[in-house]
């Protein structure tokens, strides 16, 4: 997912991105949501989370 549509999506959640870098502004997406705010925190490429949008790109940079 680009930058541009995840301060799309961020919009739509009501989080105001502004100077944020890419993965706080998941992480505001995830606590808007009501999920755990935990993008790029899995350890060993271990994620319980199988159905979150981000797994992938999370796994990634974790």
């Amino acid at each position: 997912m680009t930058l541009k549509e995840i301060k799309d999506m961020a919009k739509e959640k009501g989080v105001k991105a502004g100077k944020m870098k890419k993965d706080e502004i998941i992480r505001a997406i995830q606590t808007a949501e009501g999920n755990f705010d935990c993008f790029g925190s899995a350890r060993s490429g271990e994620c319980n989370q199988g159905d979150c949008i981000w797994r992938s790109d999370c796994l990634s940079v974790a």
